[in-house]
């Protein structure tokens, strides 16, 4: 209440144009942008085949490194992690991300959400662990995460009084009255949430952000593809490309500003390795 949260702060000095967006723009269904962007799949192989041979803290995947990417991301461009609440925009008090955990590949198998919590200042290798163990733990020993735990209980509640209970949520969110536990067992209270269709075999899509909840950013990641590049030696050569479709609410966060995080995105990903190092700190954002 009066702009405090368990998840986040208010922002106060935002300009007034910005400021406004939010009463301009009601829902994040009214300020979604969506755009998508190439990289190449080599750097990233060469990356991953590497740390295999190194034997280095379990399996490097696609999706580890670009978890690890876009913590890093944020952690340097806190303009990312905001979120817009009932008009307000606010700073989040730490890095999450959410994913899906297929347990099995089979057309009935279970699925449960992930989240995950970050400083900012942890490197691809911590990154690497954090997602394993939760996997593990989620996929594997069969537990229940925090997110099943809170869907459990209100799939107990009889339709009727459900439809009353979600709403209820709706209004606590939007006075900054949600219980911790709630926005802790939430996956859509996140920085960002992010999907691997690439290792589905299909393409990337543009996948909504949600208005229950304070998740400004989706993320998906689609199939590989060959695509003709031109080339020093030779005229062209073929090279492997995958894409990244992505989905913002453009209300706490201008374009320009994305611009520039995406160009430092592909700067990480023709070199992960800068990735192997932490941070001292974190850049605050503005009161």
């Amino acid at each position: 209440m009066f702009g405090k949260r368990y998840d986040g702060r208010r922002i106060r000095t935002m300009e007034p144009i910005p400021r406004m967006m939010p009463y301009l723009m009601k829902t994040r269904t009214d300020s979604q942008n969506f755009f998508n962007d190439e990289f190449y799949c080599r750097p990233l192989d060469e990356y991953i085949r590497k740390m295999q041979e190194d034997s280095r803290d379990g399996k490097m995947t696609y999706m580890k490194i670009l978890i690890a990417a876009m913590v890093r991301l944020i952690a340097l461009f806190p303009g990312l992690n905001r979120f817009v609440m009932n008009g307000r925009i606010y700073a989040r008090n730490s890095i999450t991300v959410s994913f899906v955990v297929q347990k099995s590949l089979r057309d009935d198998s279970a699925e449960t959400t992930v989240k995950l919590r970050f400083d900012g200042t942890e490197n691809i290798f911590q990154i690497s662990r954090a997602i394993d163990e939760a996997i593990a733990s989620a996929a594997y020993t069969g537990s229940n995460t925090e997110t099943d735990a809170l869907a459990s209980t209100l799939d107990k509640i009889p339709g009727f009084l459900c439809k009353w209970a979600i709403n209820f949520l709706w209004f606590l969110d939007r006075h900054d009255l949600m219980p911790k536990k709630v926005i802790e067992a939430s996956p859509f209270h996140t920085s960002f949430f992010i999907t691997n269709l690439k290792s589905l075999g299909i393409n990337y899509i543009y996948h909504h952000v949600y208005e229950f909840g304070t998740t400004g950013i989706f993320l998906a990641l689609g199939k590989e593809k060959e695509r003709v590049v031109p080339s020093i030696s030779q005229p062209y050569e073929i090279q492997h490309v995958s894409t990244l479709g992505v989905v913002t609410d453009e209300r706490f966060c201008d374009g320009l500003y994305f611009a520039r995080v995406m160009r430092q995105l592909k700067r990480i990903l023709r070199d992960p390795s800068v990735l192997e190092t932490g941070l001292d700190r974190i850049v605050e954002d503005i009161p």
